[in-house]
């Protein structure tokens, strides 16, 4: 998938996001990034932990592909 594909993914995504806590999260990441901070030090530490263990999955191999989540869900 390209650079672009990925960011249109995920401007779609973000348009029909209604969880606030996530829509919080990346204003956050948003914010360090245009002044250059580390976005990680805003975090709380349930959002560490839960990207730890998402990163710990993917190394792990569990994960489900997008394609199928689509299928399934018909998103």
């Amino acid at each position: 998938m390209t650079q672009e594909a990925v960011k249109l993914e995920l401007i779609t995504w973000m348009a029909k996001l209604t969880n606030q806590e996530t829509i919080n999260y990346l204003k956050i990441i948003k914010d360090e990034s245009l002044k250059g901070g580390d976005w990680w030090v805003d975090l709380t530490n349930v959002q560490k932990a839960g990207i730890d263990r998402g990163l710990k999955d993917l190394d792990e191999g569990r994960i489900t592909p997008h394609e199928t989540i689509k299928n399934r869900y018909g998103l």
